[in-house]
């Protein structure tokens, strides 16, 4: 089932047709044809944190999409700058799973209404995707979801910003790119997908961007 666009390139998928085209990519620990751990494989990064000794910690990211007239536009945070992991950086609300949590799709919506103020009892769960073991040594289950639009109320500890950014400025591969840094004594590469917005240049990279690099392709197929 294909999708239909409009000349801007915004889509329009269903909701039915959002969960079939993830229904056959559900999470697990398996190495990804994006690699979307950077430059190494989902059992590279494992392996890479058992030589320093790291535990993967599991948790859960809410891959939230905005169901607006002109198509879905998903949510992203800027985490404030005095946070230990990742600070500064944009992101999906989500965080480390608690003992308290049922699975990891109660830890995405807790994380998210923690964080961003978001009703988990209007989001659809569409599915989820590939686990992503990032550089902090957490396993992350990205959740995919659609709702209506929802007021925000962030968390000002954690949150610096709330935006959102339509799903057709990901789907142009004109916006992709790769990008690099040196890590522990090694050029790292990773995908980039920049985006402007009246705030100035949103820089969506590292696990963020390989998490919506996996869910594009499933769209684009």
């Amino acid at each position: 089932m294909k999708a239909e666009y409009n000349f801007a390139g915004k889509p329009h998928f269903s909701r039915p047709e959002l969960r079939e085209r993830i229904a056959q990519t559900a999470a697990s620990a398996t190495a990804h044809p994006d690699a979307i751990t950077g430059d190494l494989t989902h059992e590279e990064r494992r392996a890479a944190h058992a030589v320093q000794g790291r535990a993967i910690k599991p948790a859960a990211v809410l891959v939230l999409l905005f169901e607006q007239a002109d198509g879905y536009h998903f949510v992203l945070t800027q985490r404030t700058a005095h946070l230990h992991d990742h600070a500064g950086q944009i992101s999906f609300p989500g965080g480390r799973k608690d003992e308290t949590d049922a699975d990891l799709i109660a830890t995405a919506l807790r994380e998210a209404q923690e964080e961003i103020g978001i009703n988990p009892t209007a989001v659809e769960i569409i599915g989820t995707l590939p686990h992503y073991i990032t550089i902090t040594a957490y396993e992350v289950t990205p959740v995919l979801a659609v709702c209506a639009p929802q007021a925000f109320t962030m968390d000002a500890f954690e949150v610096a910003d709330v935006f959102t950014v339509p799903l057709g400025h990901f789907l142009e591969e004109k916006n992709w790119r790769r990008d690099s840094m040196m890590r522990e004594g090694a050029q790292r590469e990773f995908w980039a997908v920049p985006y402007s917005d009246a705030s100035g240049e949103r820089y969506i990279w590292g696990a963020t961007a390989g998490m919506l690099r996996v869910l594009i392709g499933k769209l684009r197929a």
